[in-house]
């Protein structure tokens, strides 16, 4: 199995709508701007207008994200960027600031199924590091959540587990306030100067 991550730029965004689309046209879906906008926004943007504003972020010189593509197929996403681009995360009572560095944020991931569990999520995270990297960024946080060594319902695996971040080099700052399926999420970071 080969796994290629790129950057999510406007020229892949068909690939991007193949993994964050709902099977369902009439089904709501993120589009992976929860954390980007405020609550009364992201309740305001609806419809058509979500993956448009995703396909707005896709055409700017700094990637919304990274995409995992198996064998030429997209399989997998991860949103990341400068933290003060996720305007959410900035104001959140639960996930604390650890200090004012301009670190990047990886945010979430997105995995189709039948890819699962294969190794796509952590190629993802290996994919943001190296493209913060290459961006200048002096570190890169993720939020994920402890299972403690259990398996967790992919509804709250979407910020990724400890241990996938452990393995890439992250080590754990601070506990938050957060869950997810009622499991603690971390802070974490890597150093990237």
């Amino acid at each position: 199995m080969t796994i290629e991550v790129v950057p999510a730029t406007a020229d892949r965004f068909d690939a991007v709508a193949t993994i964050l689309g709902p099977g369902d046209p009439n089904a709501p879906a993120c589009w992976c701007l929860y954390f980007r906008l405020t609550s009364s926004e992201f309740g305001q943007v609806k419809g058509g207008a979500r993956p448009a504003m995703l396909e707005a972020l896709c055409a700017r010189e700094v990637a919304p994200g990274m995409v995992a593509y198996r064998d030429g197929v997209p399989v997998g996403w991860c949103a990341l960027g400068p933290r003060r681009e996720f305007g959410r995360l900035e104001r959140s009572r639960t996930i604390p600031k650890v200090d004012d560095r301009p670190v990047w944020s990886v945010v979430c991931f997105v995995v189709r199924p039948g890819y699962r569990r294969r190794g796509v999520a952590g190629a993802l995270l290996e994919g943001a590091v190296a493209y913060a990297r290459r961006k200048e960024a002096v570190a890169i946080e993720g939020y994920p959540v402890d299972t403690g060594g259990t398996r967790i319902s992919t509804a709250f695996a979407y910020v990724g587990s400890t241990t996938m971040f452990e393995r890439a080099g992250f080590e754990r700052v601070v506990e938050t306030a957060a869950r997810s399926g009622g499991m603690p999420r971390w802070v974490m970071r890597r150093e990237l100067g």
